[in-house]
């Protein structure tokens, strides 16, 4: 799809300096001056605020973040900082801490050199270093590490090393690009509340960008879900997964069922969905359009629930034959054939007295309008 760079607004008339910390404000890029690979971004971030790009690969998340950190240049629009223009300013002049996911450290200089290093280009003083490298140190934990070279260092241990270089300087924003992607599933757990800690410790700003839906749910206070240089949806974890306004952001955030049918009826701020293999589905109307509209019905698959017996209070209730269940430890994940979807998933609490499930077996499950979605087709 091509976007017609001609297309622009007068941003002077809305720019207000006071209002937050940093700001995307109707913000474009072309690579090759036809195609957006970000289209009219705009984003206030208040101070202290951690906010997360997050999308699949070429979104368009990385070259807004890379725009901030001046490594990028607009082709339409302006980002401030603390109220001023600073797309003009090189990389070393704005102040901002950056974290990348190969890390960036110098090899031939030992950890507290690393550290030191921002802190030499800005002429400090040999005591004032010492005291700010040791002070980083113990933030991430590494006070016995600072003789050693990276090469001697885990990857995990490394990632610290280079969140606390972005803030030996006491940088009043922090950029993070991808910065657990390197790492094995319990180091990236660990570091991802690492990081949180240090956030709520230090107040500083922090803009992260990630693919990983988990990493933006536990960390952030707000998440920008990118898709083809737009912004889908700007909201915090909960509303995210809770009330996805499209259906791109209900795939992208969580595991999901979609159901893909008709509007047949409105009834206040719910719809009655006719499904492709014929049953009705009442739903909550969020993005449904109008009576012979067609619709994907957004469905999280712990809000389904077993019926054992017909005292429910459920609108939409269906049998479903059980084609697989996996063993999750804390929980159950069940594999259904319901409503003419073979792919419909279960997810129950690993409980006592929770009925056990096999393969080939008929139940009963339910679930409130109110829980499934009418979403975009």
């Amino acid at each position: 799809m091509n976007d017609s760079l001609e297309v622009e607004a007068d941003v002077s008339e809305t720019i207000d300096p006071g209002e937050c910390f940093a700001r995307f404000l109707n913000v474009q890029k072309s690579y090759d001056g036809v195609e957006l690979v970000v289209k009219g971004f705009n984003l206030d971030i208040q101070q202290g605020e951690f906010v997360t790009l997050l999308g699949p690969s070429g979104s368009g998340k990385t070259t807004c973040l890379m725009m901030m950190a001046g490594f990028e240049t607009p082709t339409h629009g302006e980002i401030l900082l603390k109220g001023e223009p600073i797309s003009g300013l090189p990389p070393h002049k704005r102040g901002i801490g950056m974290v990348f996911q190969n890390y960036a450290l110098f090899p031939h200089m030992t950890v507290a050199e690393n550290l030191a290093f921002p802190l030499e280009v800005r002429h400090l003083s040999k005591a004032e270093t010492k005291k700010k490298v040791d002070r980083a140190l113990a933030m991430v934990r590494l006070e016995e590490f600072g003789d050693r070279r990276p090469a001697q260092l885990s990857g995990g241990q490394q990632q610290r090393v280079a969140l606390a270089r972005a803030l030996v300087f006491e940088p009043e924003l922090v950029l993070m690009d991808e910065p657990l992607g390197a790492l094995d599933k319990n180091l990236r757990e660990e570091m991802q509340y690492e990081i949180k800690r240090i956030h709520a410790s230090l107040g500083v700003t922090m803009i992260y960008v990630t693919h990983d839906q988990t990493e933006a749910l536990t960390m952030s206070d707000r998440i920008a879900v990118f898709n083809d240089g737009v912004v889908q949806q700007l909201a915090t974890p909960e509303m995210l997964y809770e009330e996805p306004e499209n259906a791109f952001v209900a795939y992208f955030i969580g595991e999901n069922n979609r159901l893909q049918g008709e509007v047949v009826e409105h009834i206040g701020d719910e719809c009655q969905v006719r499904l492709d293999s014929g049953e009705v589905v009442l739903a909550k109307a969020v993005a449904a359009g109008g009576v012979g509209a067609r619709t994907t019905l957004s469905l999280r698959p712990e809000r389904v629930s077993i019926l054992l017996d017909d005292s429910h209070s459920f609108d939409n209730y269906f049998e479903g034959e059980v084609k697989e269940v996996i063993y999750l430890g804390d929980h159950l994940r069940t594999r259904l054939a319901v409503c003419g979807n073979d792919e419909f998933i279960l997810k129950t609490p690993n409980a006592k007295g929770h009925p056990s499930l096999r393969p080939g077996q008929t139940i009963k499950v339910g679930w409130s309008s109110k829980d499934c979605r009418a979403l975009d087709a």
